[in-house]
């Protein structure tokens, strides 16, 4: 179902999803009341949500609709101004399942929106699938625990990140003890506003990494929108430096360049915590770490939105583990701590 005020955009929008012949748009609603009605009608598996709509917004209605039908995934479709990227996100800590940057009626015809909205929406429904079907997919051979404990852990993720993101970093708390630097592919506007909820859950802190600034133990250094993050060796410690090169994946930031760099700079002793996402970036850079003598855990395919980036590292046999999502953390706590 496409929830949104414009007759113009839900229209656009229903076009993109139909091309897809595995999509069918089974209701429209032009506000949160309609659409509490439409879902008493129609069977929905995803809900596209706009956020300023009249009669009943989006955050109003997010939690009737999720209640009215639990199994329903909700995509946020949020402007691209701070305050769209603040509710998005804040909409995301209500359990909305993800978000999509909503380009302007001029702009909606724009490819790489189509590609992300048809990767959310297949990759949640298929995560619902999945979770009742409980066939965990085959997985190339699993590595050794690393010989030295790691100096940093670099976490990548793309689509469906923010929430997983929020999961993991809530169950690690505070008991990282070497410095984190993130990517997670998404715009300029939105980098900030994610670093201030991943900090608001109470463990670690989060901000956007500046150039030049010494990497902190028990910090998040999230990579800026539109900005390669890369991790530099300095005397007593390591360096963030930030990049305008080319994108690498079709992405800056990209998780690549950033993994590359973090091997370089600690000589190999990087963990990797590769989290949902589409497309395969990191594989690259994942595969010099682990080359390096670095490790790499990768999210499993039942709790991924999109088991691609994930997906490439553990089928290219980089991996030590591959875990559903709430198992993640106790690993890589243990492999911080020089376990396995």
């Amino acid at each position: 179902m496409i929830c949104d005020d414009s007759l113009v955009i839900r229209g656009a929008i229903a076009r993109m999803l139909e091309s897809d012949g595995r999509i069918q748009v089974v209701a429209r609603a032009g506000n949160g009341r309609q659409a509490l009605e439409e879902i008493r009608r129609h069977q929905v598996d995803v809900l596209i949500l706009d956020i300023e709509m009249p009669v009943m917004d989006g955050i109003t209605a997010l939690p009737l609709l999720r209640r009215a039908n639990p199994e329903m995934r909700i995509i946020m479709a949020s402007t691209l101004t701070t305050r769209g990227a603040e509710i998005a996100l804040r909409a995301l800590r209500l359990g909305a399942a993800d978000y999509v940057p909503k380009p302007s009626v001029e702009q909606i015809a724009d490819d790489s929106f189509r590609r992300d909205l048809l990767a959310k929406v297949t990759g949640l429904a298929r995560l619902a699938a999945r979770r009742h079907a409980g066939r965990p997919p085959p997985v190339a051979g699993i590595r050794p625990a690393p010989r030295l404990a790691p100096r940093l852990l670099a976490i990548g993720s793309s689509t469906g990140g923010p929430q997983a993101l929020f999961t993991l970093v809530r169950a690690l708390g505070k008991d990282v003890r070497v410095p984190v630097v993130l990517t997670q592919h998404m715009p300029a506007t939105f980098t900030p506003i994610l670093a201030e909820h991943i900090t608001r859950l109470g463990g670690m802190s989060c901000a956007e990494a500046r150039d030049g600034e010494t990497l902190r133990p028990s910090h998040i250094h999230l990579a800026p929108g539109d900005r390669h993050l890369l991790v530099r060796a300095v005397p007593g410690g390591l360096q963030a430096r930030l990049s305008s090169d080319p994108p690498e994946n079709f992405c800056r930031p990209a998780v690549d360049p950033m993994l590359r760099s973090a091997n370089d700079a600690c000589g190999g002793r990087v963990l990797v915590a590769m989290l949902t996402g589409m497309g395969h970036d990191g594989l690259e850079g994942t595969r010099a770490v682990v080359a390096g003598g670095g490790t790499a855990v990768a999210q499993d395919e039942a709790t991924s939105v999109v088991w691609g980036m994930p997906g490439a590292i553990a089928q290219a046999g980089l991996c030590h583990a591959v875990l559903p999502l709430p198992e993640m953390a106790p690993k890589l706590v243990s492999l911080m701590r020089g376990g396995a």
